[in-house]
């Protein structure tokens, strides 16, 4: 059974390492807060990837077939809420004391916004599932193939994986927090804003094209 679970460790980090919004909001916030900040933010992703991979391993075709039928209303709110958390951060003033060191420990009500934002974003990407899916399928774990316990080994991989990634980026860009000025962090804001922007931007383009194509 540690294959299957070793096989979702490295989905889970496939899934996690390549740069989007929720990147950028790590590298951020891990720069800006920390990297308690950053990691809890990347945790957020991980849970979403989670579910996802949940209803996929567990053959959840109600609750699959709901988020596919109403995919263009769930990118509609994704990207919306992509550009909010883009101006957000591209108008956020930088801390006069950013020199508080890698050890400070955000507000508890603070770490809950990092969480609950980057779940936020990558829920709304329910398209995940069908790529989940697939990848079970092809390992042949699932539900559905009367394999419970490894659907779960599969599912607590993936978590596994994404979290690891994230601790590993946090923990590699927390080292630069605490040594970038006030001015450096208010670049920092506004480069990862825009991109933030462009991502919420892309999304919504996405959508229109797929509904006029």
């Amino acid at each position: 059974m540690i294959d299957i679970f070793l096989r979702g460790l490295m989905l889970g980090l496939a899934i996690a390492a390549p740069v989007g919004p929720v990147g950028v909001l790590c590298i951020r916030r891990t720069l800006a807060e920390g990297r308690l900040a950053g990691l809890v933010s990347g945790l957020g992703a991980a849970t979403a990837d989670a579910c996802y991979g949940l209803v996929a391993a567990f053959g959840l075709t109600f609750i699959s077939s709901l988020l596919i039928d109403w995919q263009d209303a769930i990118r509609l709110v994704g990207g919306l809420f992509l550009l909010y958390l883009g101006a957000k951060t591209l108008t956020a003033p930088a801390a006069e004391q950013p020199a508080a060191g890698p050890t400070a420990l955000p507000a508890p009500r603070g770490l809950l916004s990092n969480y609950t934002s980057t779940l936020v974003v990558t829920l709304t990407n329910p398209m995940t599932i069908l790529a989940f899916a697939a990848v079970f399928a092809g390992l042949g774990v699932g539900a559905g193939n009367g394999d419970y316990a490894g659907a779960g080994l599969l599912v607590l991989g993936v978590f596994s994986g994404s979290a690891l990634w994230w601790l590993a980026l946090s923990s590699a860009v927390g080292l630069l927090h605490g040594r970038i000025t006030p001015a450096g962090l208010r670049w920092v804001n506004r480069i990862s804003g825009l991109i933030i922007l462009g991502f919420g931007l892309a999304a919504l383009v996405s959508l229109v094209t797929s509904r006029t194509g």
